[in-house]
């Protein structure tokens, strides 16, 4: 099974096409997630990161990681994939990325990171980004298990994890401070095999 192609179904005009990104793609993403992370906790969307809304830009260092992580092998420390949401005319809607946990003793694990183009939300693209990055991790040899961090307070993607089979493993109350708030943070995984 290969995830470097268009997801089968998914080439109409009203549903992106899904594929797994190259070097290539960096830089648009790149612009892609900063316009997106200007989205969080803006103009009704649930904080998604924990940065003050008005603040939330691309960290250089996540940048950095994805251009390394993307030649890296999986099950190596620093590996990450990623794959890309196209719309009617090419310009990227979504994305979803698996990455490598920092901890060495963890090389059965992976982290999951996503997102979803203010147009495009509340049409199912989530869910089909989500089933992309699974059924690829289902058959990545040593992997065993997705796990993630999500804020409590965004309700659409905890109940997206809960709906995908993701269980809940710990919400941990005032986690985080954002703007001197405290928010809870949700980890929750979801097995492979």
């Amino acid at each position: 099974m290969t995830f470097s192609q268009p997801t089968p179904g998914l080439a109409t005009a009203a549903t992106p096409a899904i594929r797994m990104a190259g070097e290539a793609d960096l830089a648009p993403f790149f612009a892609y997630l900063d316009d997106h992370l200007r989205d969080n906790g803006r103009g009704g969307t649930p904080l998604f990161q924990p940065l003050p809304p008005g603040e939330s830009r691309m960290p250089p260092g996540l940048r950095l990681a994805f251009i390394r992580g993307l030649q890296v092998p999986v099950g190596e420390p620093g590996w990450r994939r990623l794959w890309l949401a196209l719309g009617p005319t090419g310009n990227i809607v979504g994305h979803i990325d698996l990455r490598s946990r920092p901890e060495q003793a963890a090389r059965h694990r992976t982290m999951l990171g996503m997102g979803v183009h203010r147009l495009y939300r509340r049409r199912g693209l989530g869910r089909q980004l989500l089933d992309t990055g699974v059924a690829w991790a289902r058959f990545e040899p040593g992997l065993d298990w997705i796990d993630l961090e999500v804020l409590a307070d965004n309700r659409p993607a905890v109940e997206l994890y809960l709906h995908a089979g993701f269980r809940m493993i710990a919400r941990i109350e005032d986690m985080l401070r954002v703007d001197g708030a405290g928010c809870d943070l949700c980890y929750m995984s979801l097995k492979l095999a």
